[in-house]
């Protein structure tokens, strides 16, 4: 909780200039420029494409907040809050915070909160004119972006779903909405004898069978082009659905698990793998259920919300297997 002069807190809570002004900077690559050797003014301007006296501005107005040092008149420096910006990594600040980026468009869809919280939809199209996974499927750089950031999440996902869950116990693994196939791989990696199917859009899948060819896995793979709305593959022995019902309201979140039940029959398990409220991701005090409502429609929820969700799909709780950090697989059947 902030606390002090309740005037000061209210604009801490409501500065909208400060953080488009690091942004702008982002978007103009100032840090990277200044990180190369490039310092004085008139020389940013240039390198940048902006106006030199605005961009004066600019700068002093983050020096003033600790982004930048104006080390001698005109001449610019980074402080370490700084270098962090430079990072265009795929979980990286630079490309996070980059106006031209789809992180950043994620970032300004919570200007259609106010439609989200009027209508209990998503707020995305609202401001950006489509849906967040249109937008994905028409601009190929924001899909590769959010294919580089799921796989981003997937580095420390995979490992622990392929060391918690008994998979020796499993022949073949259906990944419901399985992205580019990063999860999956690493299953099939870590355990030779198991089959896989993936389930995804088309754009995906197109991208996952890379994947799995240049990891010599393509003949242990089926690969289906389709929605999870929609009949799914039968005939495996577990369907895994991992960090996605998020993604969904709690009646499209039970109709993805209703399909995956039709789908695993009486003696086929389904997998649920979410990161669940931990320190300090508490409901209501990180902004990610917030996020997840204006984005894409979505929430966050906890163990008991997700056996609620399978109850109306007509599952029953199994087994739970706990990771780090609130991720945890839950079985249900």
């Amino acid at each position: 909780m902030l606390s002090g002069d309740p005037a000061a807190r209210l604009d801490l809570l409501t500065d909208l200039a400060t953080p488009l002004a690091v942004r702008t900077a982002v978007t103009l690559r100032v840090p990277e420029k200044v990180a190369g050797g490039t310092t004085k003014l008139d020389d940013l301007a240039t390198a940048c494409a902006a106006d030199r006296d605005a961009l004066g501005r600019l700068l002093r107005y983050l020096a003033h907040r600790g982004v930048f040092v104006e080390v001698s008149p005109d001449v610019f420096g980074l402080t370490e809050v700084g270098e962090l910006l430079c990072d265009r990594s795929a979980g990286g600040y630079g490309t996070r915070l980059d106006l031209d980026g789809l992180a950043a468009r994620l970032d300004l869809a919570v200007l259609g909160l106010p439609h989200a919280v009027r209508s209990g939809g998503p707020g995305y199209a609202a401001v950006h004119g489509r849906e967040l996974w249109a937008d994905l499927d028409a601009t190929p750089e924001f899909r590769a972006h959010f294919d580089e950031l799921m796989e981003s999440l997937q580095r420390t996902t995979a490992p622990e779903v392929a060391a918690r869950y008994p998979w020796p116990e499993i022949g073949t693994v259906a990944d419901v909405g399985g992205g580019s196939g990063a999860l999956l791989a690493e299953l099939l990696t870590a355990h030779p004898h198991l089959r896989g199917i993936l389930v995804d859009r088309a754009e995906p899948v197109a991208t996952a069978a890379r994947r799995f060819a240049d990891r010599g896995l393509a003949d242990r793979v089926e690969l289906v082009a389709g929605d999870f709305f929609q009949p799914l593959p039968p005939g495996a022995d577990v369907y895994l659905i991992s960090r996605a019902l998020t993604d969904w309201n709690d009646g499209d979140a039970t109709a993805i698990l209703r399909r995956c039940a039709e789908a695993a029959g009486p003696d086929g398990r389904i997998l649920i793998v979410e990161v669940l409220p931990t320190e300090p991701h508490v409901p209501h005090l990180s902004s990610y259920d917030l996020r997840m409502l204006v984005e894409v429609g979505g929430r966050e929820r906890g163990l008991d919300d997700y056996v609620v969700l399978a109850a109306a799909a007509g599952l029953a709780p199994r087994r739970n297997f706990r990771g780090a950090a609130g991720l945890t697989l839950m079985e249900f059947g």
